[in-house]
């Protein structure tokens, strides 16, 4: 499909409805309104396009950027392309989905470090988003590597920006579902901080508390274990 044919479509597929729900969430009024269903159904169609991805993402518009995280190609993901596409971020819609798809490059350890010390909110978020992607698929990073994080979380995330909260909050989750040694460390994390506070606006959006999160993960997968035992 070329640029002006994925437009068409986008364009078609908005609603108004997904246009409010994605207004409360933070989006600008630079887009369609399209559900993810439909645009993981043309994600399947595209699959891998950079050359589109990277014209969708130079639109503006808030579900063609959308679409080009999900088509775009991680090894030729550049730190420049990176650095660019992060800028431009101005909602955490936008941002959690960046995020996920350059969790998949190369770059992903080094965005993540140089990121989460930002200044900037949708920047910082995304660091620590990066962060909390690592802590649950890289398996060769050792303890040592994510103990320092969970000092770090622990003696700022109340006096960080609000949607750093958040994805701290989840950092802490997912470093203490690593094993059972981080899952003592981030539980008592979690006491330490207590109740994290983060404005959702007008979503129904909450922020899972850590430490029940944590203990119904290790529980639920410790059953799953003895099952197949």
């Amino acid at each position: 499909m070329d640029f002006q044919t994925v437009m068409r479509e986008l364009e078609s597929l908005g609603t108004a409805q997904n246009r409010k729900v994605y207004s409360r969430h933070g989006v600008s009024e630079n887009m369609f309104g399209v559900s993810y269903a439909d645009l993981y159904k043309l994600q399947k169609k595209i699959k891998v396009d950079h050359e589109l991805a990277m014209q969708l993402w130079e639109i503006g518009n808030h579900d063609a950027r959308v679409l080009a995280t999900l088509i775009a190609d991680p090894l030729k993901m550049t730190d420049k392309l990176a650095e660019s596409w992060m800028k431009e971020v101005n909602n955490y819609v936008l941002m959690e989905m960046l995020t996920k798809f350059l969790a998949k490059t190369p770059l992903a350890l080094k965005k993540a470090e140089k990121w989460h010390k930002a200044k900037v909110e949708w920047i910082s978020s995304a660091g620590w988003a990066l962060l909390a992607q690592l802590a649950l698929s890289d398996k060769s990073r050792p303890d040592d590597y994510f103990e320092p994080l969970l000092d770090q979380i622990e003696q700022t995330i109340h006096t960080s920006k609000n949607r750093v909260r958040y994805e701290m909050n989840g950092a802490l989750i997912a470093i203490g579902l690593r094993n059972d040694k981080l899952e003592k460390r981030a539980l008592a994390v979690a006491k330490s901080i207590g109740k994290v506070e983060v404005d959702h606006g007008q979503t129904g959006c909450k922020t899972p508390d850590a430490a029940e999160y944590i203990r119904k993960a290790q529980a639920y997968r410790h059953k799953k274990k003895a099952a197949k035992a």
